[in-house]
């Protein structure tokens, strides 16, 4: 995993430590805490992640606790103040065409949630993830 080619998207709260940023800053990973974010909007922080990746092979991790838990309160770490799943939805379409190689969503905890709200919100993060690899599959004829 190349860090120059790494973006970290809503990071907030009281779990993520200066150090812990710093550390990642270090690295070369780009970090858009998300007062960042709400300044920058969802197209514009997609099209820096683009930026970011370029053309080479892509893996996407979904982490629902960047959610606001009014979406997804069955996580882990639920912390208020992140983005909706309208706007997770956006971002993740904005990446449409990059050579996205794989996926995954983490931090879905159902027994959290007897709503089933959460589990809604991860199967269709992971929907948006898989159209964008069968996209490029498509795309580059890969099987």
């Amino acid at each position: 995993m190349d860090p120059k080619r790494t973006i970290q998207i809503g990071i907030r709260g009281a779990l993520y430590t200066p150090e812990d940023k710093d550390w990642g800053l270090a690295q070369g990973i780009r970090v858009i805490e998300i007062e960042e974010y709400f300044d920058l909007g969802p197209d514009k922080v997609a099209e820096e992640a683009r930026k970011i990746v370029g053309d080479g092979p892509t893996y996407i991790s979904f982490d629902v606790d960047g959610l606001d838990p009014v979406y997804a309160p069955g996580t882990g770490t639920p912390e208020i103040g992140g983005f909706s799943t309208h706007d997770a939805q956006r971002m993740l379409r904005g990446l449409g065409g990059l050579n996205i190689i794989g996926g995954d969503v983490v931090e879905v905890a159902p027994p959290f949630d007897m709503s089933g709200n959460t589990a809604l919100v991860g199967v269709t993060m992971m929907f948006e993830i898989l159209y964008l690899i069968a996209e490029c599959v498509t795309k580059n004829g890969r099987k």
